[in-house]
């Protein structure tokens, strides 16, 4: 039996934005650590400041390679005006345990609304959950040792886009 799943949907949600706002990444615990929820603060303000150029073209490349568009509920003006402005240690609570503390209001709202089991998952980038950044390092450059972040490219493979008229 395989496990691929085929979606017709041409129009995908995406969670971008989330951990950029609500203190959802590891490293956000390791600010905290150093400098406090001021630091945090500063840290978050950074990483929205950046969302435009560091994720989302890169996101939106993939996506509508496979002829899908992405919508951003977290990235809405209205819900970025709130948590703007919504104190960091309502966001989060670096002292509680990973899964708790991070991304309070989410975790928050899919308790109110019976989703308990996703209310205490811990965080794992797709990359790594997948695995799919360890294979491609391995297939780069022979190891995951060897993926010093200093490796030129050497050829690039493009697809071509399908012709119109090819059905």
């Amino acid at each position: 039996a395989s496990n691929t799943v085929t979606s017709h949907a041409k129009i995908l949600l995406s969670g971008v934005g989330a951990d950029e706002q609500m203190a959802g990444y590891g490293r956000h615990r390791t600010t905290y650590q150093r400098g406090g929820y001021e630091a945090l603060r500063a840290e978050l303000q950074i990483e929205v400041n950046r969302l435009w150029t560091r994720n989302l073209g890169r996101d939106d490349r993939c996506l509508s390679d496979h002829g899908k568009e992405a919508r951003f509920p977290y990235l809405d003006e209205d819900v970025m005006a709130y948590l703007e402005v919504l104190p960091v240690d309502k966001k989060c609570d670096m002292d509680r345990p990973l899964g708790e503390g991070d991304k309070l209001v989410l975790r928050k709202v899919a308790r109110m609304i019976g989703v308990m089991e996703c209310s205490t998952l811990v965080k794992r980038a797709i990359q790594f959950g997948s695995r799919i950044a360890k294979v491609s390092d391995k297939n780069r450059f022979g190891s995951c040792r060897q993926a010093t972040g200093k490796s030129k490219i050497v050829s690039s493979t493009i697809r071509k886009p399908a012709d119109p008229v090819e059905k």
